[in-house]
């Protein structure tokens, strides 16, 4: 396992992070918990979770905390092997001071999260979602008090774009608060609007963490034109959280997979190596249900995509449209 450091933090991870929403349901304890460890096993380091997870049982303001309990029983004689990290910010119930990113809030939660994984501290904190009710400045306090105290070792941001981070850095320098060292957001092959932020977080020390690298599924060569999901699938199992699949989508995924076919690797494994060669790339989230999917994740750290198929991957995958540089094309 090849380790990358985590931005700005000193933290060295695994590029595979293993990926928890689906703890509780359809993934029950005893299976989550093994899983956990074979992770561990495989040479991954780094475990992410969310005070709301709780597997497809998760609604808008559901109690959660499932998934942390999980990680805790798992890690409980296993603390020094993982680097966990966890979220705050959405909601957890459905009063005003159950959700976002205030202080009563973060510091509240930030205890419960503490309780629930069975542990001193977090290794990362990151806030789930912006809040637009919540000034910058506040939340940063928040985090700041939260790290003072020790229960936290460095705070990320989850959901959110580079003016975004560069106002949490600046607000940070100007009142001598803790730096974001990481930003996790949607991307994929076939999810690219997150693109242009990467130079700036590489400028500036922030580790990228992407999640939905496999994009709930859709490129791993589970789904067939004109045939129906495939049982156990998510589009199966849980359809809301999965694109519609028309004929635009199978043209780009057909061109992906013939691409792989040529270096003879799994379309799954051809994905994840396109999104960890990316700028800032340092960990992907990867959500599992089963022992082979964790192991299909860490092979994929070690393929090599040839440098003539990115300007394929790109007529096949376009990247999201951005301004014309007048004086640089």
């Amino acid at each position: 396992m090849q380790y990358r450091t985590l931005g700005n933090s000193g933290l060295l991870v695994s590029p595979i992070c293993l990926g928890t929403m689906t703890f509780g349901s359809p993934v029950p304890e005893a299976d989550a918990v093994r899983l956990i460890h074979q992770a561990i096993d495989l040479g991954i380091n780094f475990v992410d979770t969310a005070n709301v997870y709780e597997g497809y049982a998760r609604y808008l303001g559901s109690p959660g905390g499932v998934a942390e309990e999980i990680v805790g029983k798992a890690l409980r004689d296993r603390r020094d092997k993982m680097i966990i990290a966890t979220k705050v910010g959405a909601p957890v119930g459905p009063g005003p001071q159950e959700r976002g990113l205030s202080s009563v809030h973060i510091l509240r939660e930030v205890d419960r999260s503490l309780q629930r994984l069975q542990t001193d501290y977090i290794d990362l904190y990151i806030v789930h979602w912006p809040d637009k009710h919540v000034p910058m400045e506040t939340t940063l306090e928040a985090i700041d008090i939260a790290l003072r105290q020790g229960k936290i070792r460095n705070f990320g941001m989850s959901n959110h774009s580079a003016w975004q981070l560069c106002e949490m850095l600046w607000i940070a320098e100007r009142q001598g608060g803790p730096r974001v060292v990481s930003s996790q957001i949607p991307f994929s092959l076939l999810r690219r609007e997150f693109e242009y932020d990467l130079p700036f977080c590489v400028k500036h020390g922030i580790g990228v963490t992407p999640y939905q690298a496999l994009q709930g599924g859709l490129l791993t060569g589970k789904y067939r034109r004109g045939q129906p999901p495939p049982d156990g699938t998510r589009a199966a199992e849980k359809p809301d959280w999965i694109w519609k699949q028309d004929d635009a989508l199978f043209d780009r995924l057909e061109g992906i997979e013939k691409l792989a076919g040529e270096l003879g690797v799994p379309v799954s494994q051809y994905s994840l190596s396109w999104t960890l060669s990316q700028p800032a790339m340092t960990s992907m989230v990867v959500g599992v249900k089963r022992l082979e999917q964790i192991q299909d994740a860490v092979q994929a750290a070690s393929v090599t995509i040839p440098a003539e198929h990115f300007a394929k991957l790109n007529a096949i995958c376009p990247p999201a449209w951005r301004q014309h540089d007048p004086l640089r094309g």
